[in-house]
């Protein structure tokens, strides 16, 4: 082994050694120390790769005795362990193109780093996640402290799927939530609210919402659509990047079919409504807010997100359109989103009953007049 040279600092010494990358030596580093009664030795770093001095390595000499700093075999093992945060990192260079990963990071960053991130899924306890779950609840909401939980349980079931960690032995209970909120306008405010946007002098903002009720179609769904996804000749719509994945075709009825024929299109812009530049607009919440308020609608009516109940609430209602077709038309995923209108239709099929009932009875009553 090489002979040992001593610095200034006792416990602090150094050995000569071929410098890597590069020809010519460099000076590699140790420390020795007294801890726990038995004497340790440990390489804390090379002269130049590392950038070490006598006094780091004097300084990473203290914070070993103290506790406070893992030795540089046990950074390097811990380095290749795959913990939630070498999770989450992988997680992020693989799946680029989830929708959500601007607000996962957030998420991640702000409530999941700290608590997890050094630790490997197996080294997880259920405790401690409770403990997080309970202390969130006391200001988050239920919705928001489930993301969270669901965010930590995706990192790991990727890592899991992929052979990079173990799954826990527990299960990750999250939240209940009951945050199904179904806004639905009866006759008179719809007539009040489609006076007020006639009344109204923003034309985009207008054809926006009339759009939103004729078609059912979300938010997002509307800002992003280009006129490239209208076929007005076979009278369908193309659903671009949908919330629930892949895109999708809706049917073009008559009422938005005419909305769109008469709706002006901004030169170079390929959307049908544009914002500022031509770009794809992202709030519309201030002239959607001023229409609501002068049709008198209730303040918590969400124009857009209530347009679209109300259009499935219509249908539902009617009796004539059965749950599949709903489904099909507001492009839900699965049919349990649709199961929140069931009730409508239920009440729409007791009502023709009960109209058979007294139609029959009505034919019942004649014959027995008749015979009379």
């Amino acid at each position: 082994m090489a002979k040992r040279h001593k610095t200034i600092y006792p416990g602090v010494f150094y050995r000569i050694a071929k410098r890597k990358g590069a020809k010519g030596t460099e000076r590699v580093y140790y420390i020795e120390f007294r801890k726990n009664g038995k004497i340790h030795e440990e390489k804390v770093g090379r002269q130049y790769s590392d950038d070490m001095t006598p006094a780091r390595a004097n300084m990473i000499k203290g914070q070993r005795m103290e506790g406070k700093r893992l030795s540089l075999k046990e950074i390097r093992e811990k380095e290749n362990l795959w913990t939630i945060n070498k999770l989450w990192e992988e997680y992020k260079s693989i799946l680029t193109n989830v929708k959500s990963l601007k607000t996962d990071e957030s998420r991640y960053k702000i409530y999941l780093k700290q608590n997890f991130g050094d630790k490997e899924s197996k080294e997880l306890s259920l405790i401690e996640i409770d403990r997080l779950k309970h202390e969130l609840l006391k200001t988050k909401a239920p919705q928001t402290v489930k993301n969270i939980l669901s965010l930590l349980l995706r990192i790991i079931n990727f890592g899991v799927k992929r052979n990079f960690c173990e799954k826990p032995s527990f299960h990750i209970e999250k939240p209940k939530v009951n945050n199904i909120k179904t806004e639905f306008l009866n006759d008179d405010q719809i007539k009040k609210l489609l006076i007020a946007i006639e009344e109204d002098d923003n034309e985009q903002i207008k054809n926006l919402m009339k759009m939103a009720l004729y078609t059912g179609m979300r938010k997002g769904e509307l800002l992003k659509l280009q006129w490239d996804d209208i076929n007005i000749e076979h009278c369908f719509i193309n659903i671009r990047n949908p919330k629930g994945g892949q895109n999708d075709k809706i049917p073009l009825n008559e009422a938005a079919k005419n909305v769109l024929l008469s709706h002006p299109k901004m030169e170079e812009s390929p959307y049908v409504f544009p914002g500022k530049d031509g770009k794809q607009r992202v709030s519309v919440k201030r002239g959607c807010t001023r229409i609501r308020n002068r049709a008198g609608l209730p303040k918590d009516f969400r124009p857009l997100h209530g347009l679209r109940h109300t259009y499935a609430s219509i249908l539902a209602s009617s009796g004539k359109v059965d749950m599949y077709t709903l489904q099909k038309l507001l492009t839900h995923k699965s049919p349990e989103m649709t199961q929140r209108y069931a009730h409508l239709r239920v009440e729409a099929l007791k009502k023709a009953s009960d109209l058979a009932d007294e139609l029959i009875n009505g034919i019942i009553g004649k014959k027995k007049e008749d015979a009379e």
